[in-house]
């Protein structure tokens, strides 16, 4: 994230980088329908090709597992390759896995285990070619495009753009398997990767300065308060020094916590709703997007108060604060919707923490950015590991816990493992910036 020079020398007021953010938030959006419709498709599927439960969720693990095990790689990938290229790609990459899981073979083609190990190495792949998503946007792309001092509403927003798609996803999705089948919400979805990729690579550029609609006055605004390139000096031991950062790390264990709670929702709901509290499917998709159009607003009002808070009282208790406060809502609230007699209210309640989870969201990728400083496609692509590896053991343990012992203690986990994620708030410093040198360490 060098400082850059203006490719324009009027003084112009522009708006760039708003635009910038607006393909981010429809990246996510799509990136999230691509992702979420194996949740909904599920259960149709367990019927039509012979899956149980837990083979059902063995392949939204195997997503989790990609997803999880290639951020880190996928964030170097984005700074090797550039983050316009990167998103290019993978997006199209998404659509043709999209394209290829509606096509898998029935059971009077293949056996129910060629099925399943066909869908297990889809959604691995899936989970692979998603993964440099966030570390590229959330970290690279809204580190390069936006002031130091304003970045975690952007990633409140990025966040906002998956909620919103996955709300998309599970009515959209329901739908179509009740008129046209299970498949063809796999296949009718599929243009709209290729759409992103064409639009990305023709607006986005890496670094505004190489930008033809970037004004000076626009520039200045985003390079206010930038290490120089004498700061900015290249050290070729960053990458190890991210790994042995004790923030980074303590950001990346709460992360886990939290997206343990957040992959509940994304592998679960769903099928929650229409096997254990007895809603129809059609009733399921739409109620199933309630926690999503929560979450879209609380990730929103997250990044924003988070953005007052360190203005107001600095980056350490700014960011600590929207994490502390949303963990433990989302711990309580994780509880009263789990034990709720009332369907709806029950709806109710774990919308709402689901919600407070979200309201998180920025706090974790701009607190990491702030340590991190320039190597934050490394810093987060670290952070949003830990954090999806909490998905591909939570789409287990979730359904093994439930067989064994009943949904609500299976859901209280989530509890457990949220108020875990407060407590290593307490001991993270976003204030206190790694350190980079040239020369060997």
């Amino acid at each position: 994230m060098k400082p850059v020079k203006a490719s324009q020398p009027d003084h112009r007021r522009t708006h760039v980088r708003w635009n910038i953010l607006a393909l981010l938030f429809m990246a996510s959006f799509v990136a999230y329908m691509l992702r979420t419709n194996m949740s909904i498709a599920g259960e149709n599927m367990m019927t039509d090709l012979g899956l149980s439960t837990i083979q059902l969720g063995m392949v939204l693990s195997a997503f989790a597992w990609g997803y999880a095990i290639f951020q880190f790689p996928g964030g170097i990938f984005g700074d090797k390759i550039g983050f316009r290229q990167a998103l290019t790609i993978t997006a199209i990459l998404w659509g043709i896995l999209t394209l290829a899981t509606g096509l898998v073979p029935g059971t009077t083609l293949a056996s129910v285990t060629v099925i399943l190990a066909t869908l297990i190495g889809l959604r691995f792949l899936m989970g692979v070619v998603q993964a440099p998503l966030f570390p590229v946007a959330c970290g690279g792309m809204i580190g390069n495009w936006f002031p130091v001092s304003g970045w975690a509403f952007p990633n409140g927003l990025t966040s906002t753009g998956l909620a919103l798609g996955a709300a998309a996803t599970a009515p959209l999705i329901a739908w179509l398997m009740e008129t046209l089948g299970w498949r063809q919400s796999f296949i009718l979805t599929t243009p709209l990767a290729f759409l992103i990729a064409g639009v990305w690579w023709w607006y986005v550029r890496d670094n505004p300065a190489n930008h033809p609609r970037v004004s000076k006055k626009e520039l200045d605004l985003i390079n206010a308060n930038r290490p120089s390139p004498e700061q900015a000096i290249e050290d070729k031991v960053a990458w190890k020094r991210v790994l042995k950062n004790r923030d980074i790390l303590l950001l990346t264990a709460s992360y886990f916590c939290m997206n343990y709670v957040f992959y509940i929702f994304f592998n679960w709901f769903f099928i929650y709703l229409v096997d254990v509290r007895k809603f129809k499917i059609m009733e399921g998709g739409y109620f199933a997007a309630v926690p999503w159009i929560v979450g879209a607003v609380a990730a929103s009002a997250g990044g924003l108060w988070c953005d007052r808070l360190c203005k107001r009282i600095g980056p350490r208790w700014g960011y600590r604060i929207p994490g502390i406060v949303g963990l433990s809502l989302a711990a309580g609230l994780l509880l009263l919707g789990a034990t709720a007699k009332n369907p709806y209210l029950a709806i109710v309640f774990l919308s709402l923490s689901f919600g407070c989870t979200q309201l998180t969201e920025g706090a974790y990728w701009a607190a990491a950015i702030s340590v991190s400083g320039k190597h934050t496609s490394a810093a987060t692509g670290v952070m949003n590991t830990g954090g999806n590896v909490a998905g591909a053991i939570g789409a287990l343990l979730v359904p093994i816990t439930a067989e064994a012992f009943g949904w609500v203690p299976a859901l209280a986990t989530g509890s457990v493992f949220a108020i875990i994620g407060v407590v290593l708030w307490l001991f993270v410093r976003a204030d206190k910036p790694m350190t980079f040198y040239s020369g060997n360490a």
